[in-house]
């Protein structure tokens, strides 16, 4: 994966990336419950914030990752204990994935920045309340896929096709995380159309009625000219680091352009 760069903030810094799985991966392939996953999500990102600063030996008094464990099956014998790893900085930066309101305030909250999955430039509103509160230094790592084609719909197929998958099949009828992102973003129907069609068997169908308005705007596709001008909204939002997939050496070229203008 490339970058490019919109400000300086993140030239030459290593990152320490965290996401959560839903709960057909945490309960289903991981055994283990998937309640409460934000109280989870806050207590990780403290016991790693420990480990890297290597102040103490690392404590953690949650209901989750109790450090030291003296709980069911225990021996009695568990100690606070110190990496014997010596990062080069104890204040590497955590990046947190997340979707959901709460997951991204806890991002804004206690993190260096935050990864979305679909982010709009063009409705800043979906994510205002969750970044109220972040910090100075505050980054957003954001990917959307680079085509420069002047056959915008046929660039836009692949995107569909993946949107249709995720939206459609990550995760159940009850619950899809992803599902109700595309929800909150202004897509109600097509996501709840989207989904019974996969759900349903009709995988075609179902990337099909993915909105081509959506994927046209968590993206960067079309004639040169015409994703120069839309790089503008995402120079203009909360995105400090916009990602993007290059495939060979004249995607590279074609995003090295973009940047130099």
């Amino acid at each position: 994966m490339h970058a490019l760069t919109l400000d300086h903030l993140s030239e030459g810094r290593v990152i320490l990336g965290l996401g959560v799985s839903g709960p057909q991966v945490v309960e289903g392939w991981y055994g283990q419950p998937f309640a409460k996953p934000v109280a989870r999500t806050r207590e990780y990102i403290q016991i790693i914030q420990q480990v890297l600063e290597r102040k103490n030996p690392v404590v953690s008094h949650g209901d989750h990752y109790p450090l030291p464990y003296v709980g069911e099956g225990a021996w009695g014998m568990g100690k606070p204990l110190r990496s014997i790893v010596h990062p080069r900085r104890a204040d590497l930066p955590i990046i947190l994935g997340a979707e959901g309101p709460k997951n991204v305030a806890l991002a804004a909250e206690l993190c260096d920045g935050w990864i979305p999955l679909y982010y709009s430039p063009y409705r800043p509103e979906v994510y205002a309340e969750s970044l109220a509160g972040r910090k100075a230094g505050f980054e957003v790592f954001c990917g959307a896929r680079l085509k420069i084609t002047d056959n915008v719909e046929e660039g836009l197929a692949p995107i569909k096709q993946a949107v249709g998958f995720y939206v459609g099949g990550m995760g159940s009828s009850k619950r899809n995380f992803h599902r109700e992102l595309m929800a909150r973003m202004g897509y109600e129907e097509a996501s709840l159309k989207i989904q019974d069609l996969f759900l349903g068997g009709k995988k075609d169908e179902a990337i099909a009625a993915v909105p081509d308005e959506f994927v046209d705007e968590i993206s960067l596709v079309g004639p040169l000219e015409r994703v120069r001008d839309r790089l503008q909204a995402w120079e203009d939002s909360d995105v400090t680091t916009l990602m993007v997939g290059a495939t060979d050496k004249n995607a590279l070229r074609q995003a090295a352009e973009l940047v130099l203008g």
